[in-house]
C-alpha cells in the first residue's frame, strides 16, 4: 500500500485532521513497510510508527510538527481509509520517558550467550514478504557476541506458537518474535504467548495513555474500531513479564517473558529500532569477548583451495576459530574466518593469504563489490 502519512492540522481535541506532504512529515523520502496484513491502515501503520503521550511526557521545542528519522522501508501500492483512534490535543512533537532498567533475569554477573529468533506469519511462508527481520537479528547478535543458534519461521498459528515458544526459551538465553502483534484477526501473538507461558492478558494501562495520546485522524471512532485498536496493548500480564519502553520517539513496548524472550513487531523499521532501543536492558557480553571476523579474498575456484582449507580447518578448530569458503560465480571465493582471539585469527589470516594468494577485505569492500556485481548482473 502506499502511505501517505496523517499529521494534525488543529490543536484542540477532537477537531479535523488533514493530509500533509511525505517531506514535512520525514526527513527524506521514505514508504512505510509492514510485514503484516495489508488490511492495515495507512494511518495505523503511522500510530505504529510513531510515539504518543503519557504522564511522563515531554514536549520538544524544536518546532510544532512531527518528524521521524526515514527508515528504508517499502510495501505494495495500495491506499486504505484511515483508522487511527484518538487525538491528543496537541501537535507538538512528543517525547517519552525511558523504562527503567530491571535487574538482571539471569543473574548477577550472567551474560547472554546464545540466541534464537521466532519469525511469525503466513505471509512470509506464502511467499507474499520477505523476512528481512531475521537477517537484521543475525548481525545484531554477532556484532554483539552471542551466538544466534536458530531462526525458525512458523504460521498465524496458536498451536504453533505455543510449541515453538515454549521450546526455544527452554534452549537459548535470548529470544526474539517477529510479527503478530497488530489489530486485526490475524495478529495472535500476545494471547498466544500468554496461553504458552499461563500468564493472564490484560490491558497495559501506560500503553494504552501513549497510545490514545497520539496525534490521530478519525474524530469519531467506532466500539470496534476502539477494541480492535486498544488490542496491541492487551499483553501477558503478572510475574515473569517486563514492559519495556525502550525508545522515547515510539510508544511501542518490547514485552519481556520470563527474562528470555522479547516480543518484536513484524514491521522492520519498527523491529529495527526496539531491537537498538533493547540493548541496554540486555546483558550482553563484554566487548573483549565478541568474535572477530576476516574476510579474504582469491581468484581461485573453490575446488583448488578446498583440500588446504580442510586441513586448517582440522589444525585450528580446537582454538575456536571456524573458516567457511563462499564463492562467488565466475569471481572467485572470500574465506571467512571467525574466532574470539583477535590475534590469532589475523595469524591465520596471514597464513590463508600467502597459501591461497588472496587478499582481505573490509565489510565495505565486499558490501561495495556486491552492489557493482548486483548492477552489472554478475552476482
Amino acid at each position: 500500500m502506499s502511505i501517505t502519512p496523517c499529521l494534525r492540522s488543529s490543536t484542540s481535541l477532537g477537531t479535523r485532521t488533514s493530509l500533509v506532504s511525505t517531506s514535512r512529515l520525514f526527513s527524506t523520502s521514505c514508504r512505510v513497510e509492514t510485514a503484516r496484513s495489508p488490511s492495515s491502515t495507512a494511518c495505523l501503520t503511522q500510530a505504529r510508527l510513531q510515539p504518543s503521550t503519557s504522564n511522563l511526557l515531554k514536549r520538544s521545542s524544536s518546532g510544532k510538527h512531527l518528524t521521524i528519522p526515514a527508515l528504508a522501508c517499502s510495501v505494495p501500492q495500495r491506499r486504505f481509509a484511515s483508522a487511527t483512534l484518538w487525538n491528543s490535543g496537541t501537535d507538538e512533537t512528543p517525547e517519552y520517558e525511558i523504562s527503567a532498567v530491571p535487574e538482571n533475569p539471569r543473574g548477577k554477573g550472567k551474560h547472554i550467550r546464545t540466541a534464537a529468533a521466532l519469525i511469525i506469519g503466513d505471509e512470509i511462508l506464502n511467499g507474499k514478504t520477505l523476512d528481512s527481520n531475521s537477517h537484521h537479528f543475525a548481525k545484531y547478535c554477532f556484532q554483539h557476541g552471542v551466538e544466534l543458534k536458530r531462526i525458525e519461521v512458523i504460521p498465524d498459528d496458536e498451536t504453533e506458537i505455543v510449541e515453538a515458544a515454549r521450546r526455544l526459551v527452554a534452549q537459548y538465553d535470548f529470544v526474539v518474535t517477529s510479527g503478530g502483534i497488530g489489530p486485526t484477526h490475524d495478529d495472535i501473538t500476545y494471547p498466544s504467548l500468554s496461553r504458552a507461558f499461563s500468564r493472564p492478558l490484560k490491558h497495559h494501562q501506560e500503553t494504552l495513555t501513549r497510545m490514545r495520546a497520539w496525534p490521530t485522524k478519525s474524530e469519531n471512532p467506532s466500539a470496534d474500531q476502539i477494541a480492535a485498536r486498544e488490542r496491541m496493548a492487551l499483553f501477558p500480564s503478572g510475574e515473569g513479564v517486563d514492559v519495556l519502553f525502550v525508545k522515547r520517539d515510539i510508544w511501542t513496548p518490547v514485552v519481556r517473558l520470563e527474562g528470555k524472550l522479547h516480543i518484536l513487531p513484524g514491521i522492520p523499521s519498527l523491529f529495527q529500532a526496539l531491537l537498538a532501543g533493547l540493548t541496554p536492558f540486555l546483558h550482553l557480553p563484554p566487548a573483549e569477548e565478541r568474535p572477530t571476523r576476516i574476510q579474504v579474498f582469491t581468484s581461485f575456484p573453490e575446488s583448488t583451495i578446498a583440500p588446504f582449507l580442510t586441513v586448517l580447518q582440522n589444525r585450528v578448530k580446537d582454538e575456536g576459530i571456524r573458516i567457511g569458503s563462499y564463492p562467488v560465480l565466475q569471481k572467485g571465493v572470500y574465506v571467512s574466518l571467525i574466532g574470539a582471539n583477535k590475534d590469532r585469527v589475523r595469524e591465520v589470516s596471514a597464513e590463508i593469504q600467502i597459501a591461497i594468494e588472496g587478499r582481505e577485505m573490509s565489510e565495505q569492500d565486499i558490501a561495495m563489490e556486491k552492489e557493482r556485481s548486483r548492477r552489472t548482473g554478475s552476482a
